[in-house]
């Protein structure tokens, strides 16, 4: 996958990524809702023979216009970029979001990046895409200006589940914030998944028998803190079952930062400096405050037990799930 950076002193884009299908959006989770956008980008981009490309933008808008209380993010850059990647796009364009680019006009945006930068031949993005200062741009402006400027455009309606209900990245946040892991896997057609370094912590899972691997998700993540069936990636792509702690670790410590412990099963291995992605399988219970370490063992071996058994039967939702989780 390559990451393309727009502010990097304006470099050109290459010949090479020009004349494609543009996909636009945030595209924070690339939920089943974000796929029916991409799919139909990578089938026109197949169809005549032309790069297909993602457009979106970092950081979140939301995040900069509300900066004390920034978006919790389904999918960091990072992880958005797997996905995308998992999909079939082989480039993604992350341009930088601030005020100044959002005080650009509709035009301006048309001009100087779909038309002069990357030479676009179609652009697909959602029916209520919007754009430019005070969001002047919408899907009629969008359509208009390809008229004038040599490009398609392709407008895909919301993407509904079964009980007719719009997929959204707020309504899975939702449900991440309640545990419920299993209905969000549902809507994003993956399990959720984050990424981060594994950081040493005060190492008691090493005394008790339970060494984890200790990762800082971001302070906005609002997961329910609780204990679920997980499988970690390596950096090298080797894939491990396991069962984590997300929260507080109140019966050790309470120090108001959230962790996610992983314990990983049949493993021995030092993986303190990497970035490991850890895939959310299953709730099994909320967090809970022990009266001490032995009562404490007693349900981690319990919580193993169980994670083991649902992590055993497991198959993927689909072929992007295939791809990122097992």
């Amino acid at each position: 996958m390559t990451v393309f950076h727009r502010n990097e002193k304006k470099k050109p884009l290459p010949e090479k990524l020009k004349g494609g299908v543009i996909a636009i959006g945030n595209f924070d989770g690339v939920h089943r809702g974000h796929q029916t956008v991409l799919n139909r980008a990578l089938k026109l981009a197949k169809s005549r023979g032309v790069p297909a490309l993602v457009l979106t933008f970092e950081p979140h808008p939301r995040t900069v216009f509300n900066p004390d209380k920034p978006v919790f993010r389904l999918t960091p850059a990072p992880v958005r970029a797997q996905v995308l990647e998992a999909m079939g796009f082989h480039s993604v364009i992350e341009y930088p979001f601030d005020r100044e680019f959002s005080s650009r006009s509709a035009e301006e945006f048309v001009r100087s990046i779909l038309v002069d930068w990357l030479g676009a031949t179609e652009v697909v993005t959602g029916f209520d895409f919007h754009f430019g200062k005070g969001r002047e741009g919408g899907p009629a402006f969008l359509m208009e200006a390809g008229k004038r400027n040599g490009f398609g455009v392709t407008l895909v309606d919301a993407f509904r589940d079964e009980g007719a209900e719009v997929v959204s990245s707020s309504r899975i946040r939702r449900l991440l914030a309640e545990g419920n892991v299993s209905e969000a896997a549902g809507l994003l057609g993956y399990r959720f998944t984050v990424e981060a370094e594994v950081i040493k912590g005060q190492q008691l899972g090493r005394t008790l028998g339970y060494p984890t691997a200790n990762m800082a998700l971001a302070p906005e993540a609002e997961l329910k803190p609780g204990i679920y069936a997980v499988r970690l990636r390596r950096a090298d792509g080797s894939l491990h079952d396991g069962v984590a702690s997300f929260g507080y670790r109140p019966t050790v410590t309470d120090d108001g930062a959230p962790l996610l412990e992983t314990f990983v099963f049949d493993f021995s291995g030092d993986l303190y400096g990497e970035h490991c992605r850890v895939s959310f399988f299953g709730h099994l219970r909320d967090e809970l405050k022990f009266t001490g370490l032995e009562p404490l063992v007693e349900q981690i071996r319990r919580d193993e037990e169980e994670a083991r058994a649902l992590l055993s039967g497991v198959r993927p939702l689909g072929e992007l799930d295939a791809k990122i989780a097992f």
